[in-house]
């Protein structure tokens, strides 16, 4: 069995051209499919007006014309028949014959065919690090997961001795890996920028001395980020994720400074400063959407008026009834608006100014290997967060919850149990997962948001899932267009 294979844009449309024989009773689609294989394997959806049909183990997108559709929609309707039911005459349609020498050819597959066989192509090592460079913040979101900077302790800033001994930690830890990721995170790591630039330097030293390469990330509200700071990330080619709200309004009814003074002019002033002195690369401008502005796409359109044409927008995780917790209440009007998004940004394309849309791109070309679509981001077993103290945690989310401190950053991990639990948690082990159509592209969701919503990381958060389906038909219909 191969492995999944790249997203493919293919026609299954047919005008009914004359002369076009009809194949006789002897033949047929050599499929006996099962309502169970057709709801896992081919995914039949509308956007923008167009049909189409996704098949989820060849990668192969249809679109379909009402012939192809009718098609599928009978063998939907009368599953595990020797060939569709409701077509007419005696033998099979164009449509129908075009599906068999599809399936033959392996563009479209039978969608009771199990999932390929999964040998993981590496040991489960450590090789990201988020380093909690600062758990004290100079904003105080009201959405904060983090407890406005401090992760519900007390506020601190990390001691460049302990970023130190996480990367000691890192590269002992993961084996022969040679590629590393470690990601500045707060709080706000512009608050310790001294010891961000010590441990990228024990980091160079690092990677001579043990022949490994680290790829250093920042996140960052940008509200103090200055030209020696931009220089600093620059010089060493550090991807940066900068953080912004979107239109003003939005972002200063919930993005204050500490004094709660508003923020927006100068964050967006910073960030342009910044963007255009990496001109425009490796970065993006990530904003969080709740059910304040639940017309983010208004957003996304601001900031890309601003110039940004790498953007990122997360719906909130709150589960405390306020006026900003996303409900499934809000669902349709969130899937309305993502489709105004997808509108938009073809007409950003078609007037050569295209925009990258992080959550839309699929990124074919380059996709996750099979191993890293079943298990996800790897939190707790390939990558893990460290606190100012040098604790070891599954991911920044799970920090301060004490009953998932794996160790620390000296004696290394010792909490094997918990490690165990993480890495064994994939699209096969997690509550529904495995016969849903997105499980390639959603790797079962986010761990953390599992165990807020349900108490376990093996039960995802259902809005999640119904929100990254929709943002995935978003990006096939994308991809269609290209």
């Amino acid at each position: 069995m191969p492995d999944i294979l790249p997203v493919r844009v293919q026609d299954f449309m047919h005008s009914g051209e004359p002369g076009v024989p009809q194949i006789g009773d002897n033949h047929s689609l050599g499929i006996r499919p099962t309502s169970e294989g057709l709801k896992r394997n081919w995914h039949r959806f509308t956007a923008g007006g167009t049909d189409f049909l996704y098949d989820v183990l060849s990668g192969s997108l249809h679109v379909l014309d009402s012939e192809a559709g009718g098609l599928v929609d009978s063998i939907a309707s009368n599953p595990e028949n020797g060939r569709p039911a409701g077509l007419p005459g005696a033998g099979m349609t164009e449509a129908s014959y075009e599906m068999a020498r599809m399936l033959e050819e392996g563009t479209l597959t039978d969608p009771d065919t199990p999932d390929p066989e999964v040998g993981w192509t590496h040991e489960r090592v450590v090789k990201a690090l988020c380093l909690h460079i600062s758990h004290d913040c100079d904003m105080r979101c009201a959405y904060c997961f983090a407890g406005q900077g401090g992760f519900g302790g007390q506020r601190k800033l990390m001691d460049a001795k302990v970023g130190k001994a996480g990367l000691d930690f890192l590269v002992k830890a993961c084996g022969d890996v040679r590629h590393l990721e470690v990601d500045f995170f707060g709080g706000e790591p512009l608050m310790n920028m001294g010891a961000v630039k010590e441990v990228v330097s024990y980091g160079k030293e690092l990677e001579a001395k043990h022949g490994k390469s680290i790829n250093f990330t920042l996140t960052t509200n940008v509200l103090t980020m200055d030209d020696d700071t931009a220089r600093f990330l620059n010089e060493n080619a550090m991807a940066t994720v900068l953080s912004m709200d979107g239109r003003p309004e939005v972002h200063d009814r919930v993005r204050r400074a500490g004094d709660g003074s508003i923020t927006s002019g100068k964050v967006l002033q910073n960030m342009k400063r910044f963007v255009d002195s990496r001109n425009g690369e490796n970065y993006y401008a990530r904003g969080t959407y709740t059910a304040l502005n639940l017309d983010f796409s208004k957003d996304v359109k601001f900031m890309a008026d601003e110039g940004f044409d790498r953007i990122s927008f997360e719906p909130v995780v709150l589960f405390d009834n306020t006026p900003m917790e996303i409900k499934e209440e809000h669902l349709p009007e969130i899937f309305a608006e993502y489709d105004r998004l997808v509108d938009f940004m073809l007409e950003r394309r078609s007037k050569g100014k295209p925009i990258l849309f992080f959550h839309f791109d699929m990124n074919v070309a380059k996709g996750p290997c099979l191993a890293k679509r079943l298990s996800g981001c790897g939190a707790g077993a390939d990558y893990v967060a460290v606190t100012p103290e040098g604790d070891i945690y599954p991911c920044h989310q799970f920090v301060g919850k004490t009953d998932f401190k794996l160790g620390d950053v000296w004696k290394g991990i010792d909490n094997v149990e918990c490690v165990k639990k993480f890495s064994d948690a994939n699209i096969y082990t997690k509550s529904g997962c495995k016969d849903c159509w997105a499980r390639f592209f959603c790797s079962g969701g986010c761990h953390a948001n599992a165990f807020s919503s349900n108490g376990s990381i093996l039960k995802p958060y259902k809005l999640a899932c119904e929100i990254t389906k929709k943002r995935l038909e978003c990006a096939l219909r994308l991809q269609a267009d290209l």
